[in-house]
């Protein structure tokens, strides 16, 4: 039997980018999920153009199982089963490693399934099941099929509503799983006790390298979450990636999760983009950085760190610090002043390579500053989201859809999905499959 690492998308490649859109939950066991897309051509001829396309070699096997779908579709079938077990013998076999069913309708009913996949399944090691309409129950049943899965690396549960309760099973679930290196739970609705029960279970588990628990629902103003995971922080020394955004970090948070930086040597790649730090908060970020050698990449994206949190940064930056490779400062209310002691930190900074600053305010030094920086090469247009252009002999930029996760929730529909100045996030710290 011939073994060889394959993923399967279903919604997103296969048959094509677009989600599958029938609202029937169909199955998922030693099975790929799917629905029939509305109309469906030939998935056969799909699979065969999408492989060109990649250049990825044609899986017989696959090949075999699309063409009795294309027939049960002709006859009718309004969802589709893809019946790809690794232990067929009838024809030769690849066995999946990766399974795409992202923005379906799975529901809890395919979580039954999908649960029983990752109980069977002993090759996978990627799964992505973000927005399919998975509750808490659901949730439950992944998690506790993880306490005995052995194989799975990353999985991906962004935008399922598993809420407090599906996120206390997950957390449970890292006291046992010592397999599971990257486990996203961004847009979950975790409340605090669950965030508090990850804080905890990372103290122990030193296999989780990636963790992503974006937009909690969180209540009160004592930051309890960020104090908890800083405090994991200090005792964790495994994690490289930390995903806090719309976490409603505030200074005093800030300055917890810094001092624990102090610590920690380990992580390369924190986001802490959409909360509300201010230039006080940044303070504290700052002198971290003067010691820390292990952080690559800050996303600090959409907080309010202005023109004395910019100078601040661009102080340690050029002075100091010489591990940090990218920064994203977009949205930040900063002005000329703190944009052009940004472009300056650059040129004695040579590590520093992505920033990323739309959203601020630009004027004319701005302009200058950062069109010498990508003219005189210092600065690769593919490294930062604005590129300079000139009206009547005045400097402007434009913005260009760069980025550091640009392509989190989507992907484009034709061209390449993962281009490095796309998600150059995950290029300089890659931790598992990000797509």
């Amino acid at each position: 039997m011939w073994h060889k690492e394959k993923t399967i998308r279903a919604g997103s490649s296969l048959p094509s980018q677009a989600p599958m859109t029938s609202r029937t939950p169909t199955p998922v066991g030693a099975e790929a999920v799917g629905g029939a897309p509305e109309p469906v051509g030939s998935l056969q001829k799909h699979y065969n153009n999408l492989c060109m396309e990649k250049s990825q070699k044609i899986n017989p096997f696959l090949l075999h199982i699309l063409q009795g779908v294309d027939e049960e579709i002709k006859r009718g079938l309004t969802g589709i089963t893809l019946n790809i077990a690794g232990n067929n013998h009838s024809v030769p076999v690849e066995r999946v490693t990766g399974l795409d069913v992202r923005y379906n309708l799975i529901s809890d009913v395919g979580a039954y399934y999908a649960a029983r996949l990752l109980q069977k399944q002993h090759s996978l090691i990627y799964l992505n099941l973000m927005f399919n309409d998975i509750g808490p129950k659901g949730g439950e049943l992944i998690a506790k099929a993880l306490h005995t899965n052995t194989t799975l690396k990353y999985l991906r549960m962004t935008g399922n509503k598993v809420e407090n309760e599906g996120g206390m099973f997950f957390a449970a679930m890292l006291q046992i799983n010592s397999s599971l290196e990257k486990l996203d739970l961004g847009d979950c609705d975790l409340g605090m006790q669950s965030v508090i029960a990850f804080s905890t279970a990372l103290t122990q588990n030193q296999t989780i390298k990636g963790i992503n628990l974006n937009r909690p629902i969180l209540y009160g103003e004592q930051e309890e979450s960020t104090v908890h995971l800083g405090h994991m922080l200090k005792e964790n020394h495994c994690l490289v990636e930390l995903y806090m955004s719309k976490h409603d970090v505030r200074n005093s948070g800030l300055k917890q999760l810094s001092d624990s930086l102090y610590l920690n040597k380990s992580l390369r790649y924190l986001d802490i983009s959409c909360n509300k730090i201010t230039h006080d908060g940044i303070i504290s970020l700052a002198d971290v950085l003067k010691s820390n050698t292990t952080l690559e990449v800050i996303d600090l994206s959409f907080n309010r760190i202005e023109n004395v949190g910019a100078k601040k940064l661009s102080e340690t930056l050029a002075s100091h610090n010489r591990s940090l490779k990218a920064l994203s400062v977009v949205s930040n209310s900063i002005e000329g002043e703190g944009l052009v002691a940004l472009s300056q930190s650059m040129k004695t900074n040579t590590t520093l390579s992505n920033i990323y600053i739309w959203g601020n305010k630009f004027d004319e030094a701005t302009c200058v500053a950062y069109s010498d920086l990508i003219q005189t090469g210092r600065l690769k247009p593919d490294n930062t989201d604005v590129e300079p252009y000139v009206v009547d002999g005045r400097a402007y930029l434009a913005e260009v859809s760069n980025g550091l996760k640009k392509h989190y929730y989507w992907t484009p529909t034709y061209g390449e999905a993962c281009r490095l100045s796309s998600n150059a996030g995950f290029s300089i710290v890659p931790v598992g499959k990000q797509l």
